[in-house]
């Protein structure tokens, strides 16, 4: 049995299940994975293109046409608008196409590795462990480069994931609502750590900036490491088969010949590489790779491969939304994305919840 047909047949039979279920839905697993509803799952689709991902194309790249012109400058009128465009409005749009996409991408892959549809780096602890890592970067090494305080934040990171991931192993509770607030713990204490540390070498306000998510500081020259996510995400589109089925377990991954330790790994580094990089130039984007899966999924079903272009898109969208909330709602001041983003992710969660329990 190849990948593609283990995945193909992960989705058929969800869609038997669905359509045998009196309430509509498929129970859920022992892991706590939440299952999409009949019609989710009816309107999933095989092919990867068509109309209606064409519109949301258009939708998303008319979001990006209003960031670029939107701000407290004139840069049709102003002095040196034109250089002013260039220097950060191009750059900030940008970064809103690649910390989003990487982000909502990046809760996908550890909803799948977790088989848990709540968790994501927020609620794992994952992005306190690369604030972490980048503020011992910074102590070590005051000078240090912007690519070295990523490589500290990237390790940091991967190494909490890892915990977080061993932590899980042993716990013989894997309810839906167990494993998120199981990352939350984790996540919580390193964040008391990193308080810690930071009160005693005077850098509280240096990580308050850091864990204050915002594209206010995007300029042209400092930006361009943001790329570095837009690799994971094609490597995570490349392969996507394989992370499907490493979603069914770890029996099921080895029996159709897959070595699910191994894309258990790359999924980590994956992770911890686009949280990283992220952290360290926009910084957090809280409940980002939550919200976009879950919406997604509702709404197209569990068709991985068919449901990536939406994620990205969906992630690209949100995050712009939000940032241009953030530009406009106290103008010419600018609020944080991740306080907006925050208080939308945070109701979102619950809604979930709610729907979990009423399904559940």
């Amino acid at each position: 049995m190849t990948l593609a047909e283990a995945a193909r047949r992960r989705n058929e039979a969800r869609r038997n299940r669905t359509a045998e279920s009196p309430q509509g839905t498929v129970d859920p697993s022992p892991s706590g994975t939440a299952v999409s509803s009949a019609r989710g799952a009816a309107s999933a689709k095989g092919s990867l293109f068509g109309w209606p991902l064409l519109l949301g194309f258009l939708g998303v790249a008319g979001l990006l046409a209003l960031s670029l012109f939107t701000g407290v400058y004139d840069v049709f009128g102003g002095d040196g608008g034109a250089q002013m465009f260039q220097i950060t409005r191009i750059p900030r749009t940008i970064a809103l196409v690649l910390a989003g996409a990487a982000m909502a991408m990046c809760g996908l892959v550890m909803q799948l590795l977790t088989q848990n549809r709540f968790v994501e780096p927020t609620t794992t602890g994952t992005t306190e462990w690369a604030g972490l890592g980048l503020m011992l970067t910074v102590i070590i090494y005051p000078d240090a480069s912007i690519a070295a305080r990523m490589v500290g934040a990237i390790i940091a990171a991967f190494i909490g994931t890892l915990v977080f991931f061993v932590f899980l192993r042993r716990v013989s509770l894997k309810s839906s609502l167990i494993v998120p607030i199981v990352g939350i713990m984790l996540g919580a204490v390193v964040g008391a750590v990193s308080t810690f540390i930071a009160v005693q070498t005077d850098m509280l306000q240096s990580l308050g900036i850091w864990f204050a998510g915002s594209f206010t500081s995007i300029l042209r020259g400092q930006y361009e490491t943001l790329w570095i996510v837009a690799a994971v995400v094609v490597a995570i589109f490349i392969l996507a088969d394989r992370f499907t089925v490493a979603g069914l377990g770890k029996e099921i991954a080895t029996n159709v010949g897959l070595n699910y330790n191994q894309i258990l790994l790359l999924g980590t580094v994956f992770v911890a590489i686009a949280t990283g990089v992220v952290t360290v130039v926009v910084g957090n984007l809280p409940f980002l790779g939550l919200i976009v899966p879950n919406i997604v999924s509702l709404i197209r079903g569990d068709d991985l491969r068919s449901n990536l272009p939406w994620v990205c898109l969906l992630g690209i969208a949100i995050v712009t939304i939000c940032d241009l909330i953030g530009r406009i709602i106290v103008m010419p001041f600018e609020v944080p994305v991740s306080l907006i983003l925050g208080v939308v992710g945070a109701a979102v969660f619950v809604a979930l919840l709610l729907r979990q329990r009423k399904v559940g």
